[in-house]
């Protein structure tokens, strides 16, 4: 597809298999080292990593190398034959770096001549040049003086001449038409123009907006002094002895060394007995997925608009650390934190039997509970974000919380998102920065990855 096939003022979007000149492959490139340079982009050095990756084959025609399986290899380090339904961190990658430049753009929306964007469920980049309408000047008025004189020369016009021979009715005419066609185009220019600066100013107050609706639901925590804790949880976990391993391995070398022991399984079958000795405690692991995701989403988000944060996992903090800072606690049912500070309001995380809910009080209150899809895979899941001004702690808290993983990873783009906030806000009462709030989010699930988060009910008090 040629670029010029296209009328002006129409986004171009370019084909998968096209073959991009060079005076193109500058465009982009200049446009992916404005992205990576970007405050967004500079806090995620593997999302740099990333984006610069899968632009640059892209543009080389790379094809091949687009493929889950082999950046799994190039860029994150996995063996060859690594099983990508297992290991999501690619998956996990394509989507933060998409979510990233969602944000570039809505904070950068009139500054690119070309868009670079990537579709969920791809790993090819696409490009999108926009070229905008402008007006000509008359041709008339684009004429440089040499050439005007040599025109009028030939006309019989010199312009040492200061003498005017009258027009007849026929040039009379003629010049009345031009004049009216002159009008018409300053006309359809400066309607063109007053057009652009309309949507430049609807832009940035759409910016503006945005952005006020993300300081006014974090300004508690902005204004204060200390800087915002963001606290995970860490779980105690447990892994298989080395001498289960051996003792289930077909050889003993098989898994003597500790990657091979982290990322293979023991030879076990369904029937086979294990004792409690055969487990032991492994500190290094334990965090969950949608938990760091967040955590990084956020820090990166502090970071943006200036303000200090601390990264606190597991035993890092206290209560006392808690009561001295506004604090953004992350995690559910792994974080005995959000569970203390959530069990007595409108809605909260509860047990019943086997399965993990959020419930809304009273006996007639609403449950929500993750869904599975046929192959026992995630397929919807639900999260709980909830503003407390005065917390237990004494401190501005916000908790970040899904039942599963996915759901905390979509709340956590939830509550940095301003098109996000601003959809759910405005059912809010007018005064609601200073009141306590509390939203249950769904998200879809795709292979995965959750998607856009959506308000399935709201508590203000």
């Amino acid at each position: 597809m040629s670029l010029t096939s296209r009328p002006v003022g129409h986004e171009v979007v370019d084909d998968d298999d096209r073959i991009f000149n060079e005076v193109e492959k500058e465009s982009v490139l200049r446009e992916l080292k404005f992205i990576l340079n970007s405050p967004i982009f500079q806090p995620s050095k593997r999302g740099q990593q990333f984006l610069s990756y899968v632009v640059r084959h892209r543009l080389d025609g790379n094809q091949v190398r687009l493929k889950e399986r082999t950046i799994g290899i190039d860029l994150f380090q996995r063996p060859a034959g690594y099983a990508t339904g297992d290991d999501p961190v690619v998956r996990v990658q394509a989507g933060e770096v998409r979510r990233r430049l969602e944000q570039y753009y809505q904070a950068n929306p009139n500054s690119s001549e070309v868009r670079i964007g990537l579709h969920v469920g791809s790993y090819t980049p696409e490009f999108k040049w926009v070229r905008p309408n402008k007006p000509m000047a008359p041709p008339s008025l684009l004429r440089t003086e040499p050439a005007a004189q040599e025109a009028d020369q030939k006309m019989g016009l010199g312009h040492e001449s200061t003498q005017t021979a009258a027009p007849s009715p026929a040039e009379a005419v003629a010049a009345s038409g031009k004049h009216r066609r002159l009008l018409w185009l300053w006309a359809a220019g400066g309607i063109v123009a007053l057009a652009g600066l309309a949507l430049i100013g609807t832009n940035i107050f759409r910016a503006r907006a945005h952005q006020s609706v993300l300081q006014r639901f974090w300004a508690p925590a902005l204004s204060s002094s200390e800087p915002v804790l963001i606290c995970l949880a860490k779980p105690t976990v447990y892994v298989p002895s080395i001498k289960l391993y051996q003792r289930h391995s077909k050889t003993p070398e098989a898994f003597l060394g500790q990657f091979a022991r982290l990322s293979q399984k023991p030879d076990l079958q369904p029937d086979d007995r294990l004792l409690w000795s055969d487990m032991v405690e492994y500190p290094d692991y334990g965090l969950a997925g949608g938990d760091v995701y967040t955590s990084i989403r956020l820090t990166g988000f502090f970071d943006h608009i200036g303000k200090k944060n601390q990264v606190r996992i597991g035993g890092d903090y206290s209560f006392e650390d808690l009561r001295s800072s506004p604090a953004v606690v992350i995690g559910a049912f792994n974080n005995r934190w959000t569970m203390q500070m959530t069990s007595n309001l409108h809605f909260a995380f509860a047990d019943e039997g086997d399965r993990s809910l959020i419930r809304e009080e009273g006996s007639s209150g609403r449950r929500w509970y993750s869904k599975t899809d046929f192959n026992e895979k995630a397929g919807e899941d639900y999260a709980l974000v909830t503003r407390l001004l005065n917390s237990k702690t004494g401190q501005f808290v916000v908790i970040v919380a899904g039942i599963k993983s996915y759901g905390t990873q979509a709340a956590g783009e939830f509550v940095s998102t301003p098109k996000s906030l601003q959809a759910a806000l405005q059912a809010a009462p007018s005064d609601w920065e200073g009141k306590n709030i509390q939203f249950v989010l769904q998200t879809p699930v795709t292979d995965g990855l959750p998607g856009p988060a959506q308000v399935v009910a709201s508590y203000v008090w």
